[in-house]
């Protein structure tokens, strides 16, 4: 999965895989296998070869695609942009015929399921909630319409790619 992360105004791209509890993680030409453990309090144990750390997440609220993580004893607002869903997004917007197909972005737990068959929702509203890594990324519809599939149950373990609702 390619991700951008915005730290302030710096823009940093991301390509990880995650297998199990490994992920493979690439920022710009350098790339890192990082174990990855939850702990007590809701926090993750990274592991880096013989390198030990902890981190904490928060999520914003008002703001999905934000996080504030703690690392080293410091902390971050990192915004985070899926380039894959900004492009569907636009070309929803400018095509709005068709079916839409909502993917899992990686693997994941479905957490709740926002909508039903016959539903009909709006653009931007969101459909189902999944969560890796402790992260929870709500998946949005990207155009107005009607829920005519929906393959999500809460509690279900997702795949990368999987195809979560579709909106005609």
């Amino acid at each position: 999965m390619k991700l951008n992360a915005y730290i302030g105004d710096d823009k940093h791209e991301l390509k990880f895989e995650q297998q199990d509890r490994t992920v493979v993680a690439t920022v710009a030409d350098r790339q890192y296998e990082i174990q990855v453990n939850e702990i007590q309090g809701g926090g993750l144990l990274l592991i880096d070869g013989a390198d030990i750390f902890e981190c904490l997440i928060a999520s914003h609220p008002e703001h999905r695609d934000s996080f504030e993580v703690h690392l080293r004893g410091e902390s971050h607002q990192i915004r985070i942009e899926d380039p894959k869903r900004l492009r569907s997004g636009e070309a929803a917007g400018a095509h709005d015929h068709g079916a839409a197909r909502i993917a899992a972005p990686m693997p994941g737990k479905v957490v709740r399921v926002l909508v039903e068959v016959g539903q009909t929702v709006d653009a931007g509203v969101g459909l189902v909630v999944v969560e890796a890594m402790k992260m929870q990324n709500e998946m949005k519809s990207p155009k107005a319409g009607t829920v005519i599939t929906l393959n999500a149950v809460a509690g279900a373990t997702v795949n990368a790619g999987d195809v979560l609702a579709v909106i005609e």
